[in-house]
């Protein structure tokens, strides 16, 4: 079903050259098709911001229940921004207090850059915790992505994520683990999800905090998990939303980096990611960086046109199913004006209970 351009966002022009569905807002109010109402959390860095709006919008819009999607992106004030990146977000997103005047369905929160160790010391944490809270109490679903992931269950479960060591960065393979649960239906029981983060909350965390884990993996740990309630909070720690490019973007600018000497370590290469062939030529070019860092030489330019043909997709296929069914379970529940109380009185081994919503 369509995304709706409710706004002159760009993200909805390039996503509708890619192909896909999207339709202007005077379309839309002449179709008899329920609206759901989409938040967008964006707190991604600058370089990042618009591909990420386009990431999660395409799936939105890839979901097949009957609905016009209108997805509503907004950031926070204490991120800091570049003036093109701010001026970009004061044209077309909206302020906290219009969401939460407009109300929505549901809400998704994207990760977030960070100094230091410690969530709670980063200036997004008190307003973060903020719009949480409202959304606990006003929103049918919250849909939580890396590092929102770590925030929520830091100051809602107490549970703090643990420094890896190193970087959880590149594709790992993940088994379904509670085929019953409603998110992961129709989903193959063992699929792959992009990871890229420094720390983790571990399964034990997760059975300590009495969440529902519905998929892990062997190398990467926890990736889909919920709510004790099964459906009101829903936890990714992968980020299967990534383009095909994504990781390799990332990569380049860590590059990037290094060669002007922001990092002292020459970063390694995603795992499982890469071609052989692919592999070689950016072991190859690393080579060059170093050599004519040492001498004080302008680098090589980057081989991105070499490994852009290279690069597969393992996971959009599994990444457009669990959004679907999240979609669908909020479509089911959510009442037309979008201000739903939740009840208190849950049954955790019934996700489907629809009595939970008044």
């Amino acid at each position: 079903m369509p995304l709706v351009a409710n706004t002159k966002l760009p993200s909805f022009a390039r996503l509708q050259k890619e192909g896909e569905t999207v339709i202007d807002g005077d379309r839309a109010i002449h179709q008899d098709i329920r609206e759901l109402h989409i938040g967008l959390l964006n707190m991604m860095p600058d370089t990042a911001l618009e591909a990420t709006e386009r990431q999660f919008f395409r799936l939105v819009g890839e979901s097949n229940q009957i609905a016009q999607f209108y997805v509503h992106p907004f950031s926070l004030k204490e991120l800091s921004r570049t003036p093109e990146t701010q001026a970009h977000i004061d044209q077309y997103y909206k302020t906290f207090e219009q969401i939460k005047e407009e109300g929505l369905d549901a809400l998704i929160i994207t990760g977030a850059n960070v100094t230091g160790t410690e969530l709670s010391e980063q200036p997004f944490w008190d307003p973060l915790i903020e719009i949480i809270n409202w959304a606990y109490e006003n929103v049918t679903s919250i849909l939580c992505s890396c590092l929102a992931t770590h925030a929520v269950l830091e100051f809602r479960y107490r549970q703090k994520r643990i420094p890896l060591g190193g970087k959880c960065w590149g594709v790992y393979p993940h088994k379904v683990v509670d085929q019953r649960h409603p998110l992961v239906t129709g989903v193959n029981t063992r699929f792959d999800v992009p990871h890229s983060r420094f720390n983790e909350v571990y399964r034990y965390q997760f059975e300590e905090a009495g969440l529902r884990i519905l998929a892990e993996s062997d190398e990467a740990g926890v990736h889909l998990a919920t709510s004790e309630d099964g459906f009101r909070i829903v936890f990714f720690q992968g980020h299967p939303e990534y383009d095909s490019i994504s990781l390799l973007k990332e990569y380049k600018r860590e590059v990037g980096r290094y060669i002007r000497s922001e990092i002292n370590v020459y970063p390694p290469l995603p795992e499982n990611y890469l071609s052989l062939r692919s592999s070689a030529i950016l072991e190859e070019y690393r080579d060059r960086i170093i050599v004519n860092r040492v001498k004080g030489q302008e680098p090589p330019e980057f081989p991105e046109d070499l490994i852009l043909p290279t690069l597969d997709n393992t996971w959009h296929d599994s990444a457009e199913a669990v959004i679907n069914n999240w979609i669908g379970n909020v479509y089911q529940v959510t009442h037309i004006d979008r201000r739903i109380p939740f009840k208190d009185s849950v049954d955790p081994a019934d996700p489907l209970d629809l009595n939970r919503y008044s």
